[in-house]
């Protein structure tokens, strides 16, 4: 006895077959996207981090400076011989040390614009 066969019509195995490339296509497509932005992703990880380890050690460079410019100013002061000598030392370091957090905010700047710029 055979058993009845039933065919599936050209038109539901044409649509099928469709309907497959095209999942396969948009899964393709999906995947290159994912691609796309995961090197993306990467290129803006290595460029933050650079960014982050340059100011890093220029904040190190920085707090290096500020300590021994105030250790300088430490020695000075013990070895003035009087009020005037040791306030005319003080409103020099504090003038200079001004002029240096102006420098290292200047130099901080300069790091996050260019941490921010678009690499090309």
């Amino acid at each position: 006895m055979n058993a009845p066969t039933f065919e599936i019509p050209t038109e539901m195995r044409d649509f099928a077959e469709k309907s497959v490339d095209q999942a396969r296509n948009a899964v393709g497509t999906m995947l290159g996207n994912a691609v796309k932005a995961n090197e993306q992703f990467q290129a803006s990880s290595k460029t933050l981090q650079s960014s982050m380890e340059g100011a890093f050690a220029k904040g190190l460079d920085h707090v290096q400076q500020n300590a021994e410019a105030t250790f300088d100013f430490a020695q000075k002061l013990v070895r003035t011989r009087d009020l005037k000598e040791a306030f005319t030392l003080q409103t020099e370091f504090l003038k200079s040390q001004m002029a240096a957090m102006q420098s290292q905010a200047k130099d901080f700047g300069a790091l996050a614009q260019t941490a921010v710029q678009p690499r090309a």
